[in-house]
């Protein structure tokens, strides 16, 4: 199964870097792990994995190659597909990636591995071949990948928390994959999967239906805390008036002029958590009182850590 969700990533990653629609014999001669095959294989092969991706959502495209439309190419669009980038200009990312392709840290690709986290590199350069580099997560993600598309359910531990979960799909963000779909009451729910452990796929395929419209990227989208795996409750916290005017902006309201106070709903206290802590001393959490606690505790922790 690893190596099955390895090829599959390392074609959506180059129909996502090419700047034209490429041909089959480019994918076979290009991506990893379609080498080595024969013709009839690797298009056995290839037609397999042009399904998952759809089933996937991703937007696959077939294209004619030339105005008479007797060769085809495949395409996915970044725009209808790809999580936004952390703000990296069109400039950065040409900048970011003409420096990774002139330096190489010991003979690897750490540098284009590190643009694709960031958003991808810019389009119309020369594509290489690319690998998808799932590190310690490739067991959980491949299990995760296959009940996804047999729409099986899956249980797994979660930071010492048993849950359940009807997978929808995979989304990638800011160097971590999470996986996306709903608990057992329906609710939407988001997983970072460096973070399961003892995961089981449980049930008979087809056990259940992505609702009509799913995009992972529409909750992906939300600040980290407004979906996750906790049940939601309402965090009121207070801004100095030195920060006030980044965590207004970051909660969308209007810039206040001195402190601010705000509602905060949160379904990912561990998020929610980092994300205060941030501010430092210039953000205080006023309510609820477990909250409150957490923050203390990981505060006075880290302090005896230092000392």
């Amino acid at each position: 199964m690893q190596s099955v969700v390895e090829r599959v990533l390392n074609l959506l990653i180059f129909l996502l870097e090419s700047p034209t629609p490429v041909t089959a014999d480019e994918v076979r001669n290009t991506v990893a792990g379609y080498g080595g095959q024969t013709d009839e294989a690797f298009h056995r092969m290839f037609e397999r994995d042009k399904d998952v991706l759809r089933r996937l959502g991703v937007p696959l495209k077939r294209e004619a190659l030339d105005v008479w439309e007797v060769d085809f190419g495949y395409t996915v669009n970044p725009d209808e597909y790809a999580v936004p980038d952390p703000g990296l200009t069109q400039e950065e990312r040409v900048a970011l990636s003409v420096a990774a392709r002139m330096v190489r840290l010991g003979g690897s690709h750490v540098g284009l591995d590190a643009l694709l986290k960031l958003g991808g590199i810019e389009r119309g350069v020369g594509i290489e071949p690319l690998g998808a580099d799932l590190g310690a997560e490739a067991e959980t993600l491949g299990a995760l990948f296959g009940a996804i598309t047999e729409r099986r359910p899956v249980e797994f531990d979660y930071r010492g928390n048993e849950r359940a979960l009807s997978p929808y799909g995979i989304a990638h963000r800011r160097g971590h994959w999470y996986v996306v779909g709903a608990a057992a009451g329906g609710e939407e729910r988001v997983y970072r999967v460096d973070r399961i452990s003892q995961l089981s796929v449980t049930g008979e395929p087809q056990s259940f239906e992505k609702p009509a419209g799913f995009d992972a990227r529409t909750i992906m989208d939300r600040q980290p805390w407004e979906a996750g795996p906790d049940a939601e409750i309402e965090a009121k916290v207070r801004f100095e008036e030195d920060v006030s005017w980044w965590a207004a902006r970051t909660l969308g309201l209007e810039e206040p002029k001195g402190e601010l106070v705000a509602s905060i709903p949160v379904a990912n206290r561990d998020a929610f958590i980092g994300w205060v802590l941030s501010f430092g001393a210039a953000a205080e959490v006023v309510e609820p009182a477990e909250i409150r606690a957490e923050i203390l505790a990981r505060v006075l922790a880290a302090q005896e850590g230092s000392s």
